[in-house]
C-alpha cells in the first residue's frame, strides 16, 4: 500500500455555514440525531445562476433551521436548481422532499434503486414491526427479550425522520455524465452499504462525492437485513470498492461522515483489508457449529446494547453469508429453528487470521 491518507483541512464548518473546499464547491455539516453518528457531511455544488445540493439531512425542525440560513445566507440568494441523494438513507433523503417544496419546480435525482426503497419504506411504514421481520431476528438467535425490544422499537421510522419521498424523480445510473455549473461529474455505483448507491467524480476538479461508500475513520455498515435474507451485501460491497483504486492518487474524497481526505486507494485497500480480518477472526472461531450472536464478541469488543446490537448482528450476518456463498462456511437450521454455522474447511489461511 503505497498511497496514504491526509486530511488536508484544519477546521470544520460551523452548522448553518457553508465552507468552501473545492472550485464552486462547498461543505455544509449538520447534526445528525441517530445513533453513533453525530453529524453528516452535505455538498453543494455551484451550478450556473444556482446550486445543487447533494445529500440533505435528517428531518428535524434544526436541520429545516440551518438549511434556511445556508439558502438565505450561505450562497448569495441564488436558488437551489436541483437535489442530488446518493441512496435512501434517512440521513441523506430526509429533508429533500421539503428542499423540492421550497424551491417548486425543482428535480429530485437518485438511481433507481435508491429512489424506489425510499419510496416503499416511506410508503410502507408501519405502527408495528411485521412478522417476517421478526422470524428473521429469531431465525438468527435472538432470543424473545430481544424481540420484544424489536417491538418495542416500532416500525415507522421512515415516516418520523423524512419529508415524504417525492413521488417523480430524475433517474441516474453507472457512467452517466451530469452537467453541473461548468464541470462534468461522472456517476460510479457502489453497492453493499445500499442497493444503488451513487458516487460523483468530477475528473477536472480531481474530487469525489463519495457519500457512504467510503467513509475515511470508519467502516460503512455492511449489513444482512430481513428485506433480503439470502443476498450477499458484503460480496456486492468488496467487488464495488475495487473501482476506487483506479482514480488518481490526488483525488479530494468527500465523504458522508468524517472529513475530507486524499488517498482513495489507501482507503479503499484499507476497507477490503479490514473485511478480511473479520473473515479470518471468524473461520478460526467456528471449529463447530456456532449461531450468530456466539461470533458478536469476535467482532465487537465494545458492549452491544438495543439499536446497535441489531446493526451489529447484521454487519455479523453479512460477513457469515458472505462466507456460506463462497463455500468457507456452512449453515443449517438447528432444531429450535435457529441458523448455526461452521468453517467448511479445517485450516483457515494464515493471511486472514488477524487483529485489527
Amino acid at each position: 500500500m503505497t498511497q496514504t491518507i491526509t486530511f488536508p483541512f484544519d477546521r470544520r464548518p460551523e452548522p448553518g455555514e457553508a465552507m468552501p473546499v473545492a472550485e464552486g464547491v462547498r461543505w455544509v455539516r449538520m447534526p445528525m440525531p441517530l445513533a453513533g453518528l453525530d453529524h453528516i457531511n452535505l455538498w453543494l455544488v455551484e451550478d450556473g445562476d444556482g446550486w445543487t445540493v447533494v445529500d440533505t439531512g435528517v428531518k428535524t425542525d434544526q436541520i429545516q433551521e440551518l438549511w434556511e440560513n445556508v439558502f438565505t445566507r450561505e450562497i448569495g440568494g441564488k436558488p437551489v436548481k436541483r437535489v442530488i441523494c446518493t441512496h435512501f438513507h434517512i440521513d441523506h433523503t430526509g429533508m429533500a422532499g421539503w428542499i423540492t417544496q421550497r424551491f417548486p419546480g425543482i428535480e429530485l435525482w437518485m438511481t433507481f434503486g435508491e429512489w424506489s426503497f425510499a419510496r416503499m419504506l416511506w410508503l410502507e411504514a408501519l405502527p408495528e414491526v411485521p412478522e417476517h421481520v421478526l422470524e428473521f431476528y429469531r431465525r438468527s438467535g435472538f432470543g424473545a427479550e430481544a424481540i420484544e425490544q424489536i417491538k418495542s422499537s416500532g416500525y415507522a421510522n421512515m415516516q418520523k425522520q423524512s419529508w415524504e419521498v417525492p413521488r417523480a424523480f430524475r433517474r441516474m445510473t453507472e457512467g452517466d455524465v451530469i452537467r453541473i455549473g461548468q464541470h462534468d461529474w461522472k456517476i460510479m455505483i457502489g453497492r453493499g452499504h445500499s442497493p444503488e448507491h451513487a458516487c460523483l467524480y468530477c475528473p477536472a476538479l480531481n474530487v469525489l462525492i463519495s457519500g457512504d461508500q467510503v467513509l475515511p475513520r470508519i467502516s460503512p455498515h455492511i449489513g444482512l437485513h430481513a428485506n433480503e435474507p439470502e443476498g450477499n451485501p458484503l460480496g456486492l460491497y468488496l467487488n464495488s470498492l475495487k473501482q476506487f483504486n483506479s482514480l488518481p492518487s490526488e483525488t479530494l474524497v468527500l465523504p458522508a461522515h468524517n472529513d475530507p481526505f486524499v488517498g482513495v486507494g489507501a482507503r479503499a485497500d484499507q476497507l477490503a483489508h479490514h473485511h478480511a480480518v473479520r473473515l479470518g477472526l471468524l473461520g478460526a472461531a467456528m471449529e463447530d457449529w456456532t449461531p450468530m450472536p456466539d461470533v458478536l464478541p469476535v467482532l465487537f469488543r465494545r458492549q452491544l446494547e438495543g439499536f446497535q446490537r441489531i446493526m451489529a448482528s447484521s454487519e455479523a450476518l453479512a460477513h457469515l453469508q458472505y462466507m456460506v456463498v463462497d463455500g468457507t462456511a456452512q449453515r443449517r437450521l438447528d432444531a429450535d429453528g435457529v441458523y448455526q454455522f461452521r468453517r467448511a474447511t479445517t485450516e483457515i489461511p494464515p493471511a486472514e487470521i488477524g487483529h485489527e
